[in-house]
């Protein structure tokens, strides 16, 4: 008899062991996600995701992401092209032409006889970049700086002539600008703008992860060997199972999850994290 009473113990004890998720997600009408994570590579069978980091968020990533940059907001094109040490003039054309980069291979095709001779920036380019013998058939100066005191009025003259024939030099030989993004390196505007934009992704980045657990976490859990893991105790609704922007690799794929489900009070939700919910972080996202 006390043989058959341990028996029954045993059976008990393994039946409550087996069916301890459903059991979980019934308690207090909470639900459970039942998760199994597998990556497959080009050309190759799936892989389960081991010992990789899960989150459920009450909130999507992405929108927590976008949540995070609307606090970190960068300085419009025209604010910051205002905010640069060049000549009022520089900036009117770059606003005019949507144009951050100077040294960019086509803005040279931007660049017509009435904006090199109007912006001190680019008349200063075209200069260093066809004067000196480096263009043939190139206008030389004949005024002379000794002129400007001594005999102002010569010296004017002799400018604007100087002035009018190299316009006319830029109007018969279209590919004169040529050069000139190398002359403007050194006032580029494109640097800094990566810069900033490079400092506002690395705060994002940082940032993102950090929001999504203090502020939208409702559980995580590490797979197991098999890529399977279990998270109980969620109240019924709608939730997102994140790997916060961390990839798991295999092969040629690393992919990242931000994907929606349905928790319903005692249930046990199950998802399977594959190729195809997933965002590759190796390939390029369509525009």
């Amino acid at each position: 008899m006390s043989h058959m009473r341990n028996c029954l113990r045993s059976l008990l004890a393994f039946a409550s062991f087996a069916f301890l998720p459903a059991s979980l997600a019934a308690q207090g009408g909470t639900g459970a996600v039942d998760i199994s994570a597998r990556i497959t590579p080009t050309g190759a069978h799936p892989e389960a995701v081991r010992q990789f980091d899960l989150f459920v968020l009450t909130k999507s990533y992405a929108d927590i992401i976008k949540e995070i940059e609307g606090q970190d907001v960068l300085p419009s094109k025209e604010s910051f092209i205002d905010s640069q040490k060049v000549t009022p003039e520089l900036k009117k054309w770059m606003k005019a032409h949507d144009v951050i980069d100077l040294t960019s291979p086509d803005v040279e095709q931007l660049f017509t006889p009435e904006d090199v001779m109007n912006t001190p920036e680019l008349f200063a380019a075209y200069m260093r970049a066809n004067s000196g013998g480096a263009t043939v058939g190139f206008p030389n100066p004949k005024y002379r700086v000794a002129d400007k005191d001594s005999n102002p009025d010569r010296y004017q003259k002799q400018k604007n002539e100087y002035l009018l024939a190299v316009r006319k030099f830029m109007e018969s030989h279209p590919s004169s600008t040529q050069g000139m993004a190398t002359e403007l390196a050194a006032i580029n505007p494109k640097y800094a703008w990566d810069q900033l934009h490079s400092l506002h992704n690395r705060r994002v980045a940082q940032l993102g992860p950090d929001t999504a657990q203090m502020k939208y976490l409702a559980g995580k859990a590490e797979t197991d060997l098999d890529g399977r893991a279990l998270i109980t105790g969620l109240r019924p609704g709608t939730y997102w199972l994140s790997s916060l922007g961390m990839d798991a690799a295999s092969g040629d794929r690393r992919l990242i999850w931000d994907v929606p489900f349905t928790v319903q009070a005692g249930q046990t939700a199950h998802l399977e994290l594959s190729n195809l919910n997933a965002l590759d972080v190796r390939k390029p996202v369509s525009p």
